[in-house]
């Protein structure tokens, strides 16, 4: 298993959360399973939770659509999903993807555009995996984020470690 890590930053209107975890596969691996609406379905959505793309345009500018759908009530959306609309911000080959997300939902607290950032970063055993979520809405729970973060790079680990 590779080395994970959670952590958190508050400013006064601001929320910032990260997640990292080490990686068995190449940079080129892990870029790659950005790139394609079967990969990032099988792989993004944390546990509990299965993921499908109404909308997937993998390059600057592109958008997405994504809906979540999850085993237990905890939705933002409904009861039992998550709808994500965002746009691709960033590509970097094989250094960074940066993407811009918003939740479809009536409550207030999950209203705003969060940034979130992935790095890549080679090691000597594979890469290092950073996410980094700015300007987390209020309505996310640190803990539930943190953990839903992790989850995501547990499945990126398998995805594409079992690729490899």
């Amino acid at each position: 298993m590779g080395r994970t890590a959670i952590g958190a930053t508050m400013a006064t209107d601001d929320r910032t959360h990260t997640a990292f975890r080490d990686i068995q596969a190449s940079p080129e691996a892990i870029y790659r399973a950005f790139l394609t609406r079967e990969a990032m379905s099988s792989w993004l959505p944390p546990a509990g939770a299965k993921g499908a793309f109404d909308v997937f345009e993998p390059h600057v500018g592109g958008r997405f659509r994504l809906t979540l759908t999850f085993d237990a009530a905890q939705g933002k959306s409904s009861d039992h999903t998550d709808v994500v609309n965002g746009s691709f911000a960033e590509f970097v080959p094989e250094r960074r993807i940066v993407m811009i997300v918003a939740f479809d939902s009536a409550d207030a607290a999950f209203v705003g555009r969060m940034t979130m950032t992935w790095e890549l970063q080679r090691t000597s055993t594979g890469t290092r995996v950073t996410t980094i979520a700015e300007h987390v809405p209020a309505g996310i729970s640190q803990v539930d984020h943190e953990t839903g973060m992790q989850s995501s790079l547990a499945h990126l680990a398998a995805f594409v470690e079992r690729a490899g």
